[in-house]
């Protein structure tokens, strides 16, 4: 067992917070949005079968491959059948992404996008029409999706150990973000 990153005692037990070094990409799980990603050397986000963003964005538009919008054109059209949001990729002793942009115009630039159909939308929420109000709601959702894809390609993933008398009693692996959070308080939830 690797040497914890945290451990504290609790109620008469040992509780031991531990990195977990294999842990399941969050896009493995059900997802609101789809997290379309290109890159020469990492297989990112979730598979699909678009060639580049382009070919992503005439899509969700609609339109015939010949067509002559600008992807900046492309990507107007496309906000108004979906909710997208870019995605960029900062690459320098490790990965990290968001969706708001790096300052380092070297080892960053925009990887993709991740998006939900309005369509998708009208399905997942029950509604007829969908509004600026859910519209927030929804791209919310969607910065979280990928602050989550994040801690998992930054390796924020953690599991816990719960002993008693050196005897190990619980464990449960694959929390993702800061381990003092969610993490911690479930390890303390499994002491009785």
């Amino acid at each position: 067992m690797e040497t914890p990153i945290h451990q504290e005692t609790y109620r008469d037990h040992t509780i031991k917070i531990i990195h977990d070094p294999d842990p399941e990409s969050p896009r493995d799980y059900d997802n609101l949005g789809k997290l379309a990603c290109w890159h020469r050397r990492y297989n990112l986000g979730d598979s699909h079968d678009h060639d580049d963003p382009r070919d992503l964005l005439i899509e969700l538009c609609d339109l015939d491959s010949d067509t002559a919008l600008s992807m900046n054109g492309l990507f107007t059209r496309a906000e108004k059948r979906a909710v997208i949001l870019p995605l960029y990729l900062y690459d320098h002793s490790g990965i990290t992404m968001n969706t708001t942009g790096f300052h380092c115009p070297w080892d960053s630039g925009q990887v993709g996008y991740i998006y939900v159909t309005l369509a998708d939308i009208r399905k997942e929420y029950s509604v007829t029409r969908v509004s600026q109000k859910l519209r927030g709601k929804i791209a919310d959702h969607l910065r979280q999706e990928v602050q989550t894809y994040d801690h998992y390609l930054t390796g924020n993933c953690y599991g816990f150990v719960v002993e008693k008398d050196e005897d190990e009693i619980a464990s449960c692996w694959g929390f993702l973000g800061d381990y003092d959070g969610y993490c911690l308080a479930e390890a303390k939830a499994t002491v009785n």
